[in-house]
């Protein structure tokens, strides 16, 4: 269960990048998150009652929704949203790859769980990779000071997501109903950011182009009511560090697509920054346990 899990959240939210950089335009970003989540939680909501598997949640399930909101439904994608105006699609992907080890900060700092050397060493090999990813693009003929407001955005949504796994992790310690809570935070997710639309003087209304309105439908559906919900799971199931190895191999997907679709172009440097991203995150963590099992069975 644990290999299918990862392989759907990956395969998923690898894509889902490509579909956030067909939303940027005239709709504003909180306006098209807000929908992304409103849309989520009311289909949620509607496999829930009828399954009859709603329950009455307590005052704290209600916080803890309020919180994952706040970290995983919200502000953390109106800055990946807002990266993607700057960055390529692919590259915002590879930020968020650093998710496990914010994670393993988060741990450190919230939990006292002291980082190793082998973490130190990880981290510096992640954070060399980024560094080459994007020193890639500053030396290309189209060199932009903007990536560096890119890369800043895409760091502070990575930081946002990182929370939100120690804030789900601690509910589903306390167990708490994932499907409920999640319902729950991406509606309060979905207000919060209509909130801010109307307070920023903007229109709820979407655009009605096809290309825009199937990118909505693909992260609400299947982005955000399968795609987090796989991986809240995991994280249920094995632990926030652990689960976060999905990220990892996120950009492999995304800047597949990103290639295709967006014309990313590689050179050396950034090759060698996926490559450093990549096996600094793995020398955290190592292979993941259905990955070590394949290896042993076909020695």
């Amino acid at each position: 269960m644990n290999a299918i899990l990862y392989a759907v959240t990956v395969f998923i939210w690898g894509s889902t990048w490509l579909a956030i950089a067909y939303q940027i335009g005239d709709t504003p970003v909180a306006v098209s998150v807000g929908w992304r989540f409103g849309l989520a939680s009311l289909a949620l909501f509607f496999v829930l009652i009828a399954r009859n598997a709603l329950p009455k949640l307590t005052r704290e399930n209600h916080k803890m929704a309020a919180l994952l909101a706040l970290c995983l439904f919200s502000n953390n994608f109106l800055c990946f949203y807002a990266a993607t105006q700057y960055l390529p699609s692919g590259l915002n992907a590879v930020v968020f790859s650093l998710a496990p080890i914010l994670n393993a900060l988060n741990l450190w700092w919230l939990e006292k769980r002291r980082p190793t050397g082998t973490f130190v060493q990880g981290a510096l090999m992640g954070f060399i990779g980024v560094v080459l990813l994007f020193g890639s693009q500053f030396l290309s003929a189209d060199m932009d000071t903007t990536i560096f407001v890119g890369l800043g955005l895409s760091l502070v949504g990575t930081y946002f997501f990182s929370m939100g796994n120690m804030v789900s992790a601690r509910a589903q310690k306390k167990s708490m109903p994932l499907l409920p809570t999640t319902a729950w935070a991406m509606g309060y997710g979905a207000i919060y950011l209509f909130t801010i639309a109307l307070i920023m003087g903007d229109s709820l209304a979407i655009s009605t182009t096809p290309l825009y309105v199937s990118a909505l439908i693909y992260l609400a559906i299947i982005g955000s009511v399968v795609g987090f919900n796989t991986y809240l799971a995991l994280v249920g199931r094995i632990g926030a560090d652990k689960a976060a190895y999905c990220t990892v191999l996120f950009p492999l997907v995304a800047l597949s697509l990103s290639t295709v679709f967006e014309g990313y172009e590689w050179t050396w440097m950034s090759i060698l920054g996926v490559v450093l991203v990549i096996a600094g995150n793995l020398r955290v963590f190592g292979l993941p346990e259905p990955v070590k099992r394949w290896y042993l069975a076909h020695r």
